[in-house]
């Protein structure tokens, strides 16, 4: 559902602790032991069979949170960490794999997002933190680190005392046990020697710190390697759109600029991620002449790829997404890729003959091995697949069974839904597209109503992942497709720029063209046809009614972003917006002609608005401001603004609210089931 770039690459500037504490109340609540958290299952059984598929869910059973996201195993294999989800809302938590009762909970400060969660030692974990602090005219966003004492509860802020906007970027952890860490940190929101991020060495046990690299004017990233020392910078000038890289060897305290890169020419640098002992060599993931991502090894004082570590296959579409490291950030393991399983390929040949076994002993399904100790012979593996939430296992060396924690939906345990699979189609200017197409159970999978449901972003796509949205409208009778359009990532470059001038044009022409699609394959009734979408997919539902006024029989925009030119301006004063605004520049010419909140007039089908409140991706206004716009020229709109719901409706009864709100609305102007069967026999 994101709108834009993740908040994870955002380089933050202007707003001191002290104004986010008064303004917010920033303090954590931190709870004890015996939350509302459900207890996980106690099975301690290799993965279920498949059960049969299920009739008709009640809408909680979908809207029920995940128990568990962003699971992290600590070093010794002992414990979880993660984020768990209570009755009403996700909690940070804590879980013993060896001793009985549920797990241990802290809550997450009111107004704050968790960005990761991440174990220092076996006695400790740290929290990375952000918020979006409404400030005079303005949004800001902020980060902060707490760490936190697994056997006490007891939080500990780091860096509170620093007064710059970011204070979260932690670029190193001890190895050795100990609880250091490396922290960029900003000192200042004015410029000058404190604005630009120095790096702290932390002590996460007592927050004592102390300065190991004074801030230069306009470094803003910095990197460590294995044994905690500083050895790059980035440099980024946003007047003229200039990056410098820095660099030192191991031996030096000098730092050098090795190269220099123009945005506004599509020049990128070669940053280091893993810096290989002995040298200058380092690796680092870039495009290759096919334009898609790979892993190299690079001699960063010349800039020359001297090996190539990882390259997808020729005949592949896909790239490497990101590189995967081992606990002490000294070896790549493997790489996760994009492919529409989200597959991982280890390099490590012990992980990746593990990977061969997990695959065997689950068919027909997905094992996933997402975190694990630090000796790796403790893991944790997720089976499951895009026809169910699944369930999460445990998995030692020495015992060889993979025992079962809990399943990730209780409601819904390992049972399957709605069958989904990926399709290719072509757009009318003969570019091949892929989408993941779900069709409901029980019915004759011809003529359906049908919904297309294009993701947000837009520089995002839609996998073979469970999807508790698609699934929900699935299980009430509708087929639903989610194109993964012109501009969508992880095709390479070539297919990612092809967005560009496009937004409101060929891109939406491709999800038009996905319902073309499913009508000619027989799959979809063309009077039975609605847009689905959230955030960016909001933004294309409510323009595809403007663009297209009879094409679709309703539209329904969860958080969308319905005036361009006010939500692209608006990166809570990001040291890169001027970079930002170009690249957001470059999807069209005219922000205004392709808004929908300007196209009102062209609106003929029924519009339904969605909009958490407290949404710090998207603001509210935008769906409140179509509202009335709609409401002023007297076209049919419902809104339904959701007091307590973030962008992601993390919160159990906000989800509840989004699916009947959605449920409700497309039995009254897009039925499925018996009425829509009366509807068409009428008509006909």
């Amino acid at each position: 559902m994101q709108w834009g770039l993740p908040l994870k690459t955002v380089s933050f500037w202007r707003l001191a602790v002290a104004m986010l504490a008064a303004i917010h109340g920033f303090a954590p609540a931190w709870a004890d032991q015996g939350s509302n958290v459900d207890a996980p299952a106690q099975a301690a059984a290799p993965p279920p069979k498949p059960a049969p598929s299920l009739g008709k869910l009640p809408v909680a059973a979908f809207a029920k949170l995940p128990f568990l996201e962003m699971p992290v195993l600590s070093p010794n294999g002992q414990m979880i960490a993660g984020l768990f989800g209570a009755r009403e809302s996700q909690v940070i938590g804590l879980m013993n794999l060896f001793a009985k009762g549920g797990p241990m909970t802290i809550g997450i400060p009111e107004g704050t997002q968790v960005q990761w969660i991440r174990w220092v030692n076996d006695d400790r974990i740290i929290i990375g933190l952000t918020a979006l602090i409404p400030m005079n005219a303005d949004r800001w966003y902020v980060s902060r680190l707490i760490s936190m004492d697994v056997k006490t509860g007891k939080p500990t802020r780091l860096l509170w005392d620093l007064k710059g906007q970011n204070a979260s970027d932690v670029l190193w952890v001890a190895s050795d046990g100990s609880p250091d860490i490396l922290v960029a940190a900003q000192n200042s929101i004015y410029f000058g020697p404190d604005f630009w991020p120095s790096v702290y060495r932390v002590d996460t046990a007592t927050g004592r710190k102390s300065r190991v690299v004074l801030g230069r004017e306009g470094v803003h990233d910095w990197s460590a390697d294995i044994t905690g020392r500083i050895r790059s910078g980035l440099a980024y000038n946003d007047r003229n759109r200039t990056f410098k890289l820095l660099y030192r060897d191991a031996a030096g305290d000098a730092f050098q600029i090795i190269d220099s890169a123009d945005s506004r020419k599509r020049e990128t640098l070669q940053w280091p991620f893993l810096f290989l002992p002995g040298g200058s060599h380092a690796l680092v993931m870039h495009d290759d002449d096919r334009g898609r991502s790979g892993i190299y090894e690079t001699d960063l004082l010349t800039q020359k790829d001297v090996r190539t570590v990882f390259t997808m296959p020729d005949d592949s579409s896909m790239e490497v997404a990101s590189p995967l490291l081992s606990d002490d950030g000294a070896t790549l393991l493997g790489v996760a890729t994009t492919d529409l399983n989200n597959s991982v390929h280890w390099i490590d040949p012990a992980l990746a003959e593990l990977q061969a076994l997990f695959d065997k002993s689950v068919p027909g399904k997905r094992a996933r091995i997402v975190s694990f100790s630090k000796d790796r012979s403790m893991m944790l593996v997720q089976v499951g697949g895009p026809d169910m939430p699944g369930s999460l296992y445990y998995f030692s060396m020495n015992v060889g069974v993979l025992n079962k924690i809990a399943d990730v939906n209780q409601d819904v345990r390992s049972r399957r839904l709605a069958p989904v699979k990926a399709i290719r189609y072509k757009a009318r200017d003969g570019l091949e597209i892929e989408g993941i197409l779900t069709l409901p159970t029980g019915l004759d999978p011809r003529a359906l109503p049908f919904i297309v449901m294009p993701h947000g972003g837009p520089w995002a796509r839609d996998a073979l992942n469970y999807d508790y949205i698609a699934q929900f409208l699935a299980n009430r009778g509708y087929a639903v497709l989610q194109p993964n359009f012109r501009g969508s990532t992880g095709y390479g470059t070539e297919f990612l720029r092809k967005g560009e001038g496009e937004m409101g044009l060929a891109m939406q022409d491709d999800v038009t063209d996905a319902v073309q699609w499913a009508v000619k394959e027989g799959i979809a009734d063309p009077r039975r046809t609605c847009i689905v979408g959230a955030s960016y997919g909001g933004y294309a539902a409510m323009w595809g009614i403007a663009k297209e006024p009879e094409r679709y029989r309703c539209a329904i925009s969860i958080a969308g972003v319905a005036s361009l030119r006010r939500e692209v301006n608006d990166f809570g004063n990001n040291l890169m917006g001027g970079k930002f605004k170009d690249d957001w520049g470059r999807m069209t010419p005219n922000f205004e002609a392709v808004s929908p909140i300007n196209a009102v007039d062209r609106i003929k089908t029924p519009l339904l608005l969605i909009h958490g409140k407290r949404d710090v991706t998207v603001d509210v206004s935008q769906s409140s401001r179509m509202f009335a716009r709609m409401q002023g020229a007297g076209k049919q709109v419902e809104y339904v603004p959701v007091p307590l719901a973030d962008h992601y409706f993390t919160r159990q009864p906000d989800r509840i609210t989004l699916l009947t709100a959605l449920e409700t609305f497309l039995a009254k102007h897009n039925p499925s089931g018996d009425a829509a069967a009366g509807e068409v026999a009428a008509a006909q």
